[in-house]
């Protein structure tokens, strides 16, 4: 044998040497156990047996499970325990940032205090103690609805507002909605008054609501988004889980006469007070129709060139940057507003302007005794102003909050439920 061989022979010799000892390490120890007489698993299952007994029989569950994608931002995260009380909660942002929750009071549930962030990865840890006092650890990692896959729809009005009988509650969403009724079913809207309320869709993206008349006054309005996890479209979710109350003021509704060139202010029917007025000039009239106040100002810029009205060179036919007291009637930018530029004469005599109403006024807005003042200080977001005979066509339904334009049955008919 040469030297190359003996070598040889040595190395496979020390490596089933070495496969003895390593058997031998992993077995009873006993001289009669072989691979073959179950001395192994024997003394496994002894093993397993004691390692069950001081294994802790808290079972914590932790939601979303670990490695979930598009979770909720309002319910995914809870962590609960069977047969254990919870004894430590921490959820943690991928770069650190610590998410404030709490464990319940009988210490088996535990939640974040406030919405998750959308595109977010949060990570959970979890400690319980059983009975014995045995302690169980669970973690788990997950990533929230990215705004590409999410939708959430913007309302009017305000919750804890006021305000008056035309105000329809208007949603308008970020992406186009295909799935028209399941959103329409996530989103409920009540009233005191018991009035029936329908919603109506616009388009893919907007959505109002509205009893048949005005709201009575006094009543109260519950508007409720239950769409968190409503796919509004294909692999787009709804995050939002909110409910919003409002309250309906007097009723006050006003109308604009421009062949008299007046305006009646109304509470419940009944005539408050006249106002001259001066509506849109034969060349520039004055839309008719039902039309509720969506926006106020005191003062605010009006530049003829952002709604048309432009000369030769481009630049607005007015360019006004202080017009007193503006009150928004449609999105196009129809206005009831305060005039201090215009002759005192023209009010109740002559319609004159670019197609707002204006009312005689004073610049600077800081006179209460003017008649735009008076107007501007008596109402509020969701009164109604109803304008006619201008000679112009029916304000668009959807231009503004002008829905009251629609009768009834068509209104009804914008429903995808």
């Amino acid at each position: 044998m040469t030297v190359g061989k003996r070598r040889r022979g040595l190395t496979v010799a020390s490596a089933l040497l070495g496969g003895v000892l390593v058997l031998s390490a992993c077995s009873s120890g006993g001289d009669d156990a072989s691979a073959d007489d179950g001395g192994k698993d024997s003394s496994q299952s002894k093993v397993d047996e004691a390692a069950a007994k001081k294994a802790s029989e808290a079972q914590i569950t932790i939601t979303p499970k670990d490695g979930s994608d598009n979770a909720s931002i309002n319910n995914s995260a809870a962590v609960t325990v069977s047969k254990g009380t919870l004894t430590d909660v921490s959820m943690t942002t991928t770069d650190g940032a610590k998410v404030s929750g709490q464990i319940s009071a009988d210490k088996t549930s535990w939640k974040p205090s406030s919405q998750l962030e959308r595109s977010t990865t949060y990570k959970l840890t979890a400690e319980a103690k059983d009975s014995d006092g045995r302690v169980a650890h669970e973690n788990a990692s997950f990533t929230t609805v990215s705004p590409a896959n999410s939708f959430i729809g913007t309302f009017t009005p305000d919750d804890g507002t006021t305000v008056g009988v035309g105000m329809p509650v208007s949603i308008n969403f970020d992406k186009a909605i295909t799935n028209k009724a399941a959103v329409q079913k996530g989103i409920t809207v009540s009233t005191t008054s018991g009035q029936e309320v329908v919603c109506h869709w616009f388009n893919a993206n907007r959505m109002d609501c509205r009893p048949d008349d005005y709201w009575k006054e006094n009543s109260t309005v519950t508007l409720k988004l239950a769409l968190d996890g409503v796919e509004g479209a294909s692999g787009v979710y709804g995050v939002q889980q909110k409910t919003v109350t409002f309250k309906i003021g007097r009723n006050q509704v006003s109308y604009v006469d421009a062949k008299t060139k007046q305006m009646k202010i109304t509470h419940n029917g009944t005539t408050i007070k006249t106002i001259p007025i001066s509506a849109g000039s034969p060349d520039n009239k004055t839309y008719e129709g039902i039309m509720v106040m969506s926006e106020k100002f005191k003062e605010t810029r009006m530049n003829g060139a952002t709604v048309g009205f432009t000369d030769d060179d481009g630049k607005g036919e007015y360019d006004i940057k202080d017009v007193p007291h503006a009150i928004r009637l449609t999105s196009s930018g129809t206005f009831l507003h305060g005039n201090y530029w215009g002759a005192k004469s023209i009010f109740g005599s002559v319609n004159t302007s670019h197609g707002c109403v204006g009312l005689s006024d004073t610049k600077g807005a800081n006179d209460p005794n003017t008649p735009a003042a008076w107007m501007y200080n008596h109402s509020i977001l969701g009164d109604v102003v109803v304008v006619q005979n201008t000679g112009d066509k029916t304000v668009q339904p959807d231009n503004g909050l002008n829905g009251w334009n629609l009768s009834w049955a068509d209104w009804k008919a914008g429903s995808a439920v």
